[in-house]
């Protein structure tokens, strides 16, 4: 079930953006094969198979992409897809022989989704690189950090996962769309460098109208203001705040028990120091749980900070079934949701699986005839 009920992707194994991308893509419905390398390789982070979750809810082939009976096999299931994710660097698919042209040539239909992160072209695409190095060059990281401290990785999520597989799955769902209207497929080149950038797209307007300064930490978004950033409370654990609006604000203060007059202009940046040392003292004389009961559900824009152990726990979180455990491993669910078409509960990542997998892709006798020809 799910809205991509019907399309089918192949995916060339990968890591990071690219079975994220792949992972969405079958969450709502799409069928995904994912076909992994024979030999053993270093995808970096390892780790058991059912906690690899960005590899969950599709089947897999393993196959050796140097052989050319593995690579005509490829082929053949491009002409059943409806597109293929591949992130290796430029150049490299075509070597293997899985390069866009002759995949057009074989299904002229088909979405070639590119994953990388320098782009296909440019002075830096061959170059190896990963999540942080691409959000510097964008000038997302620069931006990301306390005043006076060196910039803060953002975990991996703003460049591979929002620059990247959110880009590359977009992209890839437009062609297909337009590849139902004219018949033709194309190329879907999504760099993270990119993506990263775009994300960037409000942040450039603030600064390029005087109202985003570069040195981190003293902007509305980035903790300079008092109303938009984190506390410790008396228990050692933390909250969020986020009054932006006047009247947001308004309710935040007369929650805290503070008047306007203590704290001063909201807008009026030479206060937020002053004002950083109130509500740090404020936020101190009560535990995080006693906060919470204070200003949870209010239009004070407040919410406690959980780890990974405790946001599934969360009442809000549990009302909306946010998390869902599958085989043993709690995980976020599928996202967005749909009202109709609503997608099936995740299968755990598996194994390759020939028989499993091709089911569907080939007849059971074209299966046979590859497993006993040792492609498969």
């Amino acid at each position: 079930m799910g809205p991509l009920k019907g399309m089918k992707i192949i995916e060339l194994a990968g890591i990071g953006p690219g079975p994220m991308c792949a992972m969405l893509l079958a969450d709502l419905g799409a069928t995904v094969l994912r076909i992994e390398r024979k030999e053993p390789v270093d995808l970096g982070n390892p780790r058991p198979l059912k906690f690899n979750l960005l590899l969950r809810n599709r089947k897999s082939i393993a196959l050796d992409l140097k052989a050319p009976a593995a690579v005509e096999l490829v082929l053949k299931l491009v002409t059943a897809a409806d597109g293929l994710i591949e992130g290796f660097r430029p150049g490299v698919a075509e070597r293997l022989g899985l390069g866009p042209e002759v995949c057009f040539a074989r299904n002229p239909r088909i979405v070639y989704g590119r994953m990388t992160g320098w782009g296909q072209t440019g002075p830096l695409a061959s170059a190896a690189g990963h999540d942080l190095n691409y959000i510097a060059l964008a000038g997302a990281l620069a931006s990301i950090g306390r005043k006076g401290q060196p910039p803060t990785p953002p975990l991996n999520l703003l460049g591979d996962y929002a620059g990247g597989s959110l880009y590359l799955a977009m992209g890839m769902l437009a062609a297909v769309i337009e590849a139902r209207q004219s018949g033709q497929g194309q190329v879907v080149d999504a760099a993270i460098v990119d993506g990263t950038a775009s994300l960037m797209t409000s942040v450039f307007g603030l600064y390029a109208a005087g109202l985003m300064s570069l040195e981190r930490g003293t902007n509305t978004s980035d903790s300079g203001a008092y109303f938009y950033d984190v506390y410790e409370c008396a228990d050692g654990r933390w909250v969020s705040v986020a009054p932006i609006e006047a009247r947001f604000h308004a309710q935040f203060l007369e929650l805290m028990g503070i008047s306007s007059a203590e704290i001063g202009a909201q807008r009026d940046a030479q206060n937020w120091g002053r004002a950083h040392g109130m509500l740090e003292r404020a936020f101190k004389t009560k535990t995080r749980d006693e906060w919470c009961k204070v200003l949870e559900g209010t239009d004070a824009c407040f919410a406690p900070v959980l780890s990974m152990a405790e946001a599934p726990l969360h009442e809000h979180l549990k009302a909306r079934q946010t998390f869902v455990e599958i085989d043993g491993v709690v995980q976020p669910a599928p996202s967005p949701r749909f009202s109709r078409t609503v997608p099936d509960m995740p299968t755990p990542p598996a194994p390759p699986d020939a028989e499993r997998a091709l089911d569907g892709w080939l007849s059971v006798h074209e299966t046979q005839t590859l497993r006993a020809a040792g492609v498969l």
